[in-house]
């Protein structure tokens, strides 16, 4: 623990809410403890019938109450986790040691672990967030909750009490990460512990109450060898961008919604030298890289009094000042596309970030779209040669409807002809069919040689031809 758990303050909290389990001493003849067990969980005036129809959620909820009601007497509010959780114990095992519950030995046995996860973590998601199997959990209201698992959605049998349940839930996901979401600013981005990205609403944003949607990431990051297995992209093709990465290329990942960009920019990632100092910027800090030279950097919305923003191009700026020798932005969004851009043609080689977009096409317009949501007023031509300068390769990645995620095309970004930015494709995924609704295809590679390597080899770089050659024949 650490010195503020050991001081007397909190030392004196403690001891109070352990001497408080005197309150749940009850007389040893059976007939008035189950007495005493029914007042206890009086949820109305008619508290015998409460307790003899109570099933284990409204014992649970009632339990839940008077935790709450307890560790607010002890003052506890702003202690620690570990000290909430040792008293929530202490609250638990006074229950069952003095009192009747109307629960069997299983239900008994889940007690202390539900309570926990009501009073300090995600209540009923708690078991969503602990299958590997899902990706996404999406609450549309407290009663209706939708999980993917595999690429597909589908609805569980999961549920909160009511919306104010909910909303409690989501307050302390907020709480944990320093951010506030109420009527007056009804929604926020936050993020869990293991680095889930959480979004959530408030009416009267979302119409038919509240909303919380996480997009999970695994408790062990998928490395590069792992999305290879998986058939997102094929030896030849990891190779090549392996080699691209340790280059020190631009890179872009495009692709849509759920499409993987996150999870594979951190796995090309593992091709940056650990000599190199690194610097991500992100919404929500969720990149796990296996480097240790790392300086990780997180936006913040506005605050109550809608000041105190950092936006992400703030933070683009200020990270050409701390003299990195990777800029890695998680996304690009607006007005820091300008400055990525810039810090890209200006010596910060190697950089790399995601884009929404449907295809590499798609991504040069949004990059000049973005640029000029920076308020400068420049040229579409100066911004496209300056777009053809600084990007070496638009990677396209795709969750295809099959739900596996694929890498879609790799292509190269070769210049300008006249106003129009040349691509040209190095890796494709070519589809062949359809068995028992799984997606028949292969990647191959197109036969052209980028122009990059080309480019290092000369400068002794030795990147093999039969790269290509092998990737399409196969």
């Amino acid at each position: 623990m650490s010195e503020s758990e050991d001081s007397p303050e909190l030392a004196s909290r403690l001891a109070r809410l352990r001497m408080s389990r005197v309150r749940f001493q009850v007389p040893k003849d059976r007939a008035q403890k189950r007495e005493t067990s029914k007042n206890a969980f009086s949820l109305n005036s008619d508290a015998g019938q409460t307790a003899k129809n109570a099933d284990y959620v409204t014992v649970k909820s009632s339990l839940h109450q008077r935790l709450l009601d307890l560790l607010n007497e002890s003052q506890f509010v702003g202690a620690n986790d570990e000290v909430l959780e040792e008293a929530v114990r202490d609250f638990v095992e006074g229950v069952l040691d003095n009192e009747d519950l109307p629960l069997n030995a299983a239900e008994q046995e889940r007690l202390a672990d539900d309570l926990r996860e009501e009073t300090l973590g995600v209540g009923p998601l708690a078991p969503l967030l602990g299958d590997p199997a899902v990706t996404d959990i999406l609450v549309n209201r407290f009663d209706q909750i939708y999980v993917e698992r595999f690429g597909k959605l589908e609805e569980v049998d999961v549920r909160f009490r009511d919306s104010d349940h909910l909303v409690r839930i989501i307050q302390r996901i907020a709480a944990r990460v320093g951010r506030r979401i109420d009527e007056s600013s009804p929604m926020v981005d936050a993020r869990l512990a293991d680095g889930s990205r959480v979004n959530a609403t408030l009416p009267p944003v979302t119409i038919d109450g509240p909303t919380l949607s996480i997009r999970r990431f695994g408790k062990r990051r998928l490395r590069d060898d792992d999305l290879a297995r998986l058939g997102m992209f094929t030896a030849p093709m990891q190779q090549f961008m392996q080699w691209m990465v340790t280059a020190r290329s631009n890179v872009i990942v495009s692709g849509g919604t759920g499409a993987g960009k996150s999870t594979f920019l951190g796995s090309i990632c593992e091709a940056i030298p650990s000599s190199e100092r690194i610097v991500t910027i992100e919404d929500a800090a969720e990149l796990q890289l296996d480097q240790t030279h790392v300086v990780r950097m997180e936006t913040r919305p506005t605050n109550l009094e809608g000041s105190g923003r950092i936006a992400a191009r703030d933070l683009v700026i200020n990270a050409l000042r701390m003299r990195p020798d990777r800029i890695i932005v998680g996304e690009v969004r607006g007005g820091e596309a300008l400055d990525m851009l810039q810090a890209m043609n200006t010596g910060h080689d190697g950089s790399l970030t995601t884009v929404h977009a449907n295809n590499p096409r798609d991504a040069v317009a949004r990059l000049e779209t973005m640029v000029l949501m920076a308020g400068v007023d420049l040229p579409s031509r100066a911004i496209r040669e300056q777009i053809a300068s600084a990007v070496d390769l638009i990677i396209q990645v795709r969750r295809y409807d099959d739900g596996v995620r694929r890498v879609e095309s790799i292509s190269e970004l070769t210049g300008m002809e006249e106003l129009t930015p040349q691509l040209q494709d190095i890796f494709v995924f070519k589809q062949h069919g359809r068995a028992d609704k799984k997606i028949l295809g292969s990647h191959v590679a197109t036969g052209i040689v980028p122009r990059r390597v080309h480019a290092l080899r000369e400068r002794g770089f030795g990147i093999p031809l039969e790269l290509f050659r092998q990737a399409s024949e196969g």
